[in-house]
């Protein structure tokens, strides 16, 4: 488990993190790599939104409107958070959480 310092830009609602060599957007990448495991604020970690959302859509205990909701969750939390936690430790990068 690492935990990938978030760069924002004062006056624009921009987070990156390096990640695997390369600099990416929280709000692009993060949220829907496998890899990311929850969201820093403060001294505490929350859970990836999109995790739990992605199990009970498979389970079908949750309508796909969760997705959704969880996508706005994790923007909330990056917005208020300073790093990203993530279990990617063989440095591979992003991988999607959905589809290929």
């Amino acid at each position: 488990m690492k935990t990938l310092v978030m760069n924002k830009e004062s006056g624009v609602d921009r987070a990156t993190v390096d990640c695997a060599g390369t600099v990416r957007s929280v709000h692009r990448y993060c949220g829907y790599c496998r890899h990311c495991t929850g969201i820093r604020v403060g001294r505490r970690t929350i859970p990836n939104p999109h995790g739990r959302a992605a199990d009970e859509i498979r389970r079908g205990t949750a309508p796909d409107e969760n997705l959704m909701q969880a996508a706005m969750m994790f923007n909330t939390y990056v917005r208020d958070g300073t790093a990203i936690e993530c279990d990617d430790d063989e440095g591979e990068g992003y991988s999607p959480r959905y589809g290929a």
